[in-house]
């Protein structure tokens, strides 16, 4: 048996599944994260419960009337699917008898499912991660710590905690492009099936995710068109394509319309015109067009340059892919360059989208959450390129490159320090626009020096929403959260710290592993 565990401690693979999955476990708080992942886990109980997807004194701040008159969610189904089995044995453990007595916050079921469904989701998105980075032609080394920089050095690490649907998108858009460029490459009509898939799947889980399947498809025509593919090869290419991915796509399209006819009785209209026709019916002073009020230039803008949202301070790693891909361009490889392309297309094509729509920073999230999946998938890049070109590069650009990897892990650690709220409540004071990753040290320096109130950071509407407030006011990781909460028995606060000191422990080891196996 220790021959061999010494065996799997060898495999960069296995050494980078579990930092993912140990990562994922030691930034839970327990919550879910969120009250649109809540909405989307109560879906999820409606899937196999007699409970409602809405209940009544939800409405109106949650929910759209549908076919008779019934309260129903606005969101697709996708993530709902994905915490079904979670939910199910969340709900199991949560009634047994050792916590017949424990009904506050975090409940055992979201427990049982932000651990296990985000581990899942880590793990998965490591592999396939390293896999498209091979497949590009990266050193296991650069794809090692490709991998790794996603996971540390981006936004994907705040939602490893607060588990919106961000982290299960990037995964399924991952699997999309590297499954289809296998296709692409080897033939293989079962691997364009499961990339497909993967991409039809992102469907049920926000519509608008058929940018990522477009993306995908302009992956692989730039890969061709770098590659010299023209003509009749490429009009034969892209017609078997076509036999596998558009049945494909359009069966998933289809269990969304469905999905949609049940709730609201149409298979052509989405839950923003819905939304939007309930809320002028209950504030006739909306505009005309609402929800899409934001002048262009400013969400676009925004989206790129607003203290408050910017993808450039939330995700930095986009600086050093930006800047390497215009300084290497002719350098890289084929499949390299069409993929920057295409998630760059795929980035200001999200932008571009959001831009016009009243909430488009998506309103309570870190960073603007509409945005950062596709620029974790650009900013994916920048390592493995940073290592793959060390010698072929001033030493000024390596050293700005690492300056940037670490302001990136260091702003990405800040992210899960706190609930995300914590700096839109102070914000009510503070006004905008705010400088929020300044902010959020600011709180952390306050916090650690019991500075808050003194510093003015505790606001009288932080104190007024008495659960929030406690949320709000400890480190946001689940045995600091069940000590402030204070329900939980003394004992089990004390196996939660000693339980999460060794998985930190564990984690360090694994890295330090890794980095000795791959001698950086």
């Amino acid at each position: 048996m220790s021959s061999r565990i010494r065996r799997w401690l060898s495999d960069p693979l296995v050494l980078l599944c579990l930092a993912a999955g140990l990562l994922a476990f030691v930034a839970q708080s327990g919550e879910l994260g969120t009250a649109d992942t809540m909405h989307r886990l109560q879906t999820t109980h409606w899937l196999w419960t007699s409970e409602p997807q809405v209940f009544p004194d939800e409405y109106p701040e949650f929910g759209l009337h549908g076919r008779g008159g019934q309260l129903y969610s606005w969101y697709g189904i996708g993530q709902s699917l994905l915490m079904l089995p979670a939910d199910v044995a969340g709900t199991w453990v949560a009634h047994w008898k050792i916590f017949s007595g424990y009904r506050d916050d975090p409940a055992v079921r979201s427990i049982v499912v932000s651990f296990s469904i985000s581990i899942l989701v880590n793990v998965l998105t490591a592999l396939t991660a390293f896999r498209l980075l091979r497949q590009l032609r990266f050193s296991v080394k650069e794809a090692v710590a490709g991998v790794l920089a996603l996971l540390f050095c981006t936004t994907h690490l705040h939602y490893t905690q607060n588990m919106m649907e961000n982290n299960y998108i990037l995964l399924l858009t991952l699997a999309g492009f590297s499954f289809q460029y296998e296709w692409l490459h080897g033939g293989s009509r079962f691997a364009l099936l499961v990339g497909s898939c993967a991409l039809g799947l992102n469907l049920l889980t926000r519509l608008t995710a058929g940018l990522d399947l477009v993306a995908a498809g302009i992956f692989l025509l730039l890969v061709l068109r770098f590659e010299h593919v023209h003509g009749r090869a490429l009009w034969r290419r892209f017609l078997d394509y076509c036999k596998v991915a558009v049945p494909v796509y359009t069966f998933f399209l289809l269990l969304d319309r469905l999905y949609q006819f049940y709730r609201f009785g149409s298979f052509t209209n989405t839950y923003v015109s819905l939304f939007a026709k309930e809320q002028r019916m209950q504030d006739t002073t909306l505009p005309a067009d609402y929800p899409w009020t934001t002048p262009f230039h400013e969400g676009f803008l925004g989206a790129l340059f607003k203290p408050e949202k910017s993808i450039f301070l939330f995700d930095p790693l986009l600086v050093p892919m930006i800047v390497l891909l215009i300084l290497l361009w002719k350098r890289l490889q084929p499949e390299v360059r069409a993929y920057a392309m295409a998630s760059l297309l795929l980035l200001f094509g999200y932008i571009g989208f959001y831009a016009r729509y009243t909430y488009w920073a998506g309103d309570f999230a870190w960073g603007d959450r509409y945005v950062s999946t596709a620029a974790e998938l650009g900013a994916l890049l920048a390592v493995p390129l940073l290592l793959r070109y060390r010698q072929n590069m001033s030493a000024w650009i390596w050293r700005g490159g690492i300056v940037f990897i670490a302001i990136s892990l260091i702003i990405q650690i800040a992210s899960v320090a706190f609930w995300l709220p914590l700096e839109i409540y102070q914000m009510e004071t503070l006004g905008h626009p705010t400088f929020v990753i300044a902010l959020r040290f600011k709180n952390i320096a306050a916090f650690g020096l019991g500075k808050m109130d003194a510093w003015g950071l505790n606001n009288e509407s932080m104190r007024q929403d008495g659960w929030d407030y406690v949320h709000i006011t400890t480190w946001n990781f689940l045995p600091f959260l069940l000590r402030r909460v204070g329900a939980a028995p003394r004992w089990v606060v004390d196996v939660a710290f000693a339980v999460w000191g060794m998985g930190i422990a564990a984690l360090l080891f694994v890295i330090a592993r890794l980095r000795h196996m791959v001698e950086w």
